[in-house]
């Protein structure tokens, strides 16, 4: 339907609906209050809503800086004063880099690399398509290997539930960080992604995307300090950090994920109020005004995501993970097992459009299938990373999807058929190399 539709929440709803449709036996009247309770039910959970409300105040926080004029300064700084940026390339290649340095939470970091990026790829004529596609191709797969964030804090909590149930034996940490040396999909993706912005590799879609036709005025000379864009962007990091080691008590890799990024960016935004303000920026009038336009233009991205928690919750009651992994169980050779745990886990999450619920869903299934069949079981766990990471990247209802084609300025099935191409070269890599490993790991 997304595809048919390019109505992403309309796809979502039928999605949920049709699901609970199955769940209460074909009658209509359960199913709708089932659809009822279950959006009471995600709107009842605390890391629900903070997800939701960094979504809306990440567009506060695009809007203000671009508002302050720090964008400007900048791009003025960028082009003029140092002429580091002067081709489509070096354009796309500060994305690139800010992609691999912010490794704190992918939304952040496709936020960044998408707000900076922008206006640098209008200024070269590089079309905002190309930008999406390099914000989304190194947000999740360097938040997945560089694992001192949310996505490790996940993981460990995953593969330490399968340590205490007796499962696997061993340090979850350990186990964690060999499993990350398999994520072949986020180090493929990250190669594929440098050489196509570095020889200006542009297939299928991306041949007929066309830069933005209107141009802002973020490439006039400017006196506005780029401070008012860079603060911000430091505050972001240094706050994601800092409460990522409070809520975790001290260890960042128990941290809350959902409650550093909403503290984050509240932070962000009080810090912000009170250096625009405290240097005479702008008003607050303005300032609230902005941060209101900013909030408003990102709400339909919050309702998105309320609608793929949703859907994610009923593939689980639908238990589509352990019947996909029930099928491929009875006929499977121990040496394809890691290629195919990467396809199953790529489907769900290309299906429900998260990683973490493809996490959530698969390692619970792929440790005990890789035990049972005395396979590798950090290669079965690289493997799900990588399918979450890939099918995530192929989703049209992704959050990392949406936020990188909205910081972009980018349809978003646009950005999904012009990066499907890159990410399903990737993504044949990877699962080679998952059917090598595994051949290997018989010997």
């Amino acid at each position: 339907m997304a595809l048919y539709t390019k109505n992403i929440i309309l796809s979502l709803f039928g999605g949920i609906f049709l699901g609970l449709f199955f769940l209460n036996d074909y009658s209509i009247l359960s199913t709708l209050s089932a659809t009822f309770n279950l959006f009471f039910s995600l709107l009842s959970q605390a890391w629900i809503l903070k997800t939701l409300a960094f979504a809306v105040l990440v567009g506060s926080v695009m809007e203000l800086m671009q508002k302050s004029g720090g964008i400007n300064g900048f791009v003025s700084f960028m082009t003029q004063k140092t002429t580091l940026v002067n081709s489509p390339r070096s354009a796309l290649l500060v994305s690139y880099f800010i992609g691999i340095v912010i490794f704190i939470e992918s939304s952040i970091t496709s936020l960044i690399a998408g707000a900076v990026g922008r206006p640098l790829c209008d200024k070269e004529n590089v079309s905002h398509a190309k930008l999406a596609f390099v914000c989304d191709s190194t947000s999740a797969p360097i938040s997945s290997l560089i694992v001192l964030n949310g996505w490790g804090a996940l993981l460990l909590g995953l593969i330490s539930t399968q340590i205490q149930t007796g499962t696997i034996e061993g340090d979850s940490v350990n186990l964690l960080l060999h499993s990350v040396i398999y994520n072949f999909y986020a180090i493929s993706a990250l190669l594929v992604t440098f050489l196509a912005v570095w020889f200006n590799i542009n297939i299928g879609p991306m041949k007929g995307a066309k830069p933005s036709l209107t141009k802002s005025t973020l490439h006039v000379k400017t006196k506005t300090s780029m401070s008012y864009m860079l603060i911000p962007i430091f505050l972001m990091i240094t706050f994601v950090f800092m409460f990522l080691y409070i809520t975790g008590k001290g260890d960042m890799l128990k941290g809350s994920g959902s409650s550093s990024i909403y503290y984050t960016m509240l932070t962000t935004l009080m810090v912000m109020f009170i250096y625009y303000i405290g240097t005479k920026n702008m008003s607050v009038k303005t300032y609230t005004k902005s941060a209101y336009i900013g909030a408003k233009k990102l709400f339909p991205i919050a309702l998105i995501l309320l609608f793929a928690f949703g859907i994610g919750d009923v593939t689980v009651d639908l238990k589509t993970g352990q019947y996909l992994a029930s099928l491929a169980n009875n006929t499977l050779s121990v040496s394809l097992l890691a290629g195919v745990i990467f396809l199953l886990s790529s489907i769900i999450s290309f299906s429900t459009g998260t990683s973490w619920g493809t996490f959530s869903i698969m390692i619970p299934v792929g440790v005990p299938m890789a035990v049972g069949m005395d396979a590798d079981v950090a290669l079965v766990i690289g493997a799900v990373i990588s399918g979450g990471v890939f099918g995530d990247h192929c989703s049209p209802i992704s959050d990392t999807t949406i936020i990188s084609s909205l910081a972009s300025d980018c349809e978003v099935m646009e950005h999904v058929k012009t990066q499907l191409p890159y990410a399903l070269i990737s993504g044949a890599i990877a699962f080679v190399l998952f059917i090598l490993f595994g051949l290997l790991s018989l010997n």
